[in-house]
């Protein structure tokens, strides 16, 4: 049984799993579908084309699939997925896809903090940590087991690769390529991500091998002569591919 309080506003077309718990002041709009054990503290907005999973606690002030700030959206049918085990903090704002990609999506397990923006058709993946007030425009791609820190500004279209660690305070315009760390203004590289990666399991050979996927990859002055100085001399291991597929696959180059 859903615990809804006198205070909410559920619209009747709203579909709604067992056991969740709607706080006052909440608002959940028509077109919307919400799974199971799923808390929503007071203030919560749920707007328009939300996919909620189950298991997912939204702080105060959230606001679920936002319409999207974006000129070019007409009214199309565009949804906001959520997965599941995630925390979404206070003030976090969320919107749905445009006719661009449909949607935008948020994975499982992730903590969103207070004040995060996730614009229009973004992907996100698992695992995911973003720290206050970081915002993301337009159709980003967030890898698993990322971990963004406080106040990070990202460009529209980039790509932020699995494992990696970007430090506070940073603003950025091309993709940052999976295991590493990044920082500073304008961001740049600072070495592989081994405490992240140690936590994670990873072996040591392996942190080993992305470590001097890293140094061939840099070494060069054109990226393209880095991947060939990686397939000549380094093993093939899911990582390497993994990092290789990134890179050359980027299209708005990686950052140096």
């Amino acid at each position: 049984m859903n615990q809804i309080s006198d205070m909410a506003y559920v619209h009747p077309e709203a579909k709604l799993g067992d056991n969740n718990i709607i706080g006052p002041f909440c608002f959940i709009d028509r077109n919307t579908i919400i799974g199971d054990n799923n808390v929503l503290q007071n203030s919560v907005t749920i707007n328009y084309g939300a996919r909620i999973g189950n298991n997912n606690e939204f702080f105060a002030g959230a606001s679920i699939s936002a319409k999207p700030q974006d000129l070019k959206f007409r009214g199309e049918e565009t949804t906001c997925e959520i997965g599941n085990n995630n925390s979404i903090r206070e003030n976090v704002n969320i919107s749905r896809g445009t006719a661009s990609k449909g949607t935008t999506k948020i994975g499982d397990n992730c903590l969103l903090m207070e004040n995060v923006h996730i614009a229009h058709d973004c992907f996100f993946g698992n695992h995911l940590i973003v720290g206050n007030s970081t915002k993301f425009a337009g159709e980003v791609v967030v890898d698993d087991f990322a971990t963004i820190s406080a106040g990070v500004l990202c460009h529209q279209f980039c790509h932020i690769g699995g494992y990696v660690m970007i430090q506070g305070g940073s603003a950025f315009s091309q993709d940052i390529p999976p295991y590493v760390i990044a920082g500073k203004v304008p961001v740049r590289y600072f070495g592989v991500n081994i405490i992240g990666l140690r936590r994670r399991g990873f072996s040591a050979e392996a942190i080993d091998l992305i470590h001097n996927a890293y140094r061939l990859l840099y070494s060069k002055g054109i990226i393209a002569e880095g991947i060939a100085e990686i397939r000549n001399n380094l093993p093939e291991t899911e990582e390497i591919k993994y990092i290789m597929s990134f890179v050359e696959n980027s299209q708005r180059g990686i950052i140096r």
